[in-house]
């Protein structure tokens, strides 16, 4: 049987970054669905107890940066520790995802949530921008110009809100964040017990 596996995520996250691939690779692996979720982790935070960046204590702050070092470094993955474009909203790259999703599919927009994390934390660029979303649309073979106007629909930030209220009703408080067989599994650092779960 097809194991399904919900992977919530903003993609401005430097941890859902640090994950994206590898999930990708287990869901080819065990012949896995990604139902793909961007959410608002913003609002999530708000009524979760979390904390954005800015406000977080200085400590908290700085082992974030030690802990995304050691994950770059071990993973041998490119990563700007403080890139140029960051904070960034990712409302904008979500709802891009999303149109991508709806037009061609969970696959897209997988292919496209990768080149979108990977143009802010390895390549200097802001997600935010509506010609960079659009460049890297068609990068990954799609029509960006299109893709943009159906992302400024009402039927995206529908189901945008969907997304982040499925979020919420998962208890989700973080990102990125997999759900497989009703089971929440925070963090790329998981994907060790979420390859477990596809397995059983």
């Amino acid at each position: 049987m097809t194991k399904t596996c919900e992977y919530y995520f903003a993609p401005q996250s430097p941890w859902a970054y640090l994950g994206h691939a590898r999930l990708a690779a287990l869901a080819e692996q065990y012949g896995a669905h990604i139902e793909v979720k961007p959410c608002d982790i913003g609002k999530i935070f708000s009524l979760s107890g979390g904390l954005p960046l800015t406000k977080r204590a200085p400590q908290r702050q700085a082992h974030r940066l030690q802990e995304l070092a050691r994950w770059s470094d071990y993973l041998q993955l490119p990563l700007n520790l403080q890139p140029q474009f960051f904070p960034v909203s990712g409302d904008a790259a979500a709802k891009l995802i999303i149109a991508t999703q709806l037009a061609h599919g969970n696959a897209a927009a997988m292919t496209l949530t990768g080149a979108i994390m990977r143009a802010l934390w390895a390549e200097e660029k802001n997600i935010a921008d509506a010609d960079t979303l659009s460049a890297l649309a068609n990068d990954c073979g799609l029509d960006g110009k299109m893709l943009l106007k159906t992302a400024d629909t009402g039927a995206v930030q529908g189901q945008y809100d969907q997304y982040t209220d499925d979020a919420l009703t998962a208890n989700v408080f973080g990102s990125p964040w997999y759900v497989v067989d009703g089971e929440g599994f925070w963090g790329q650092d998981r994907l060790d017990f979420v390859e477990r779960a596809l397995l059983k």
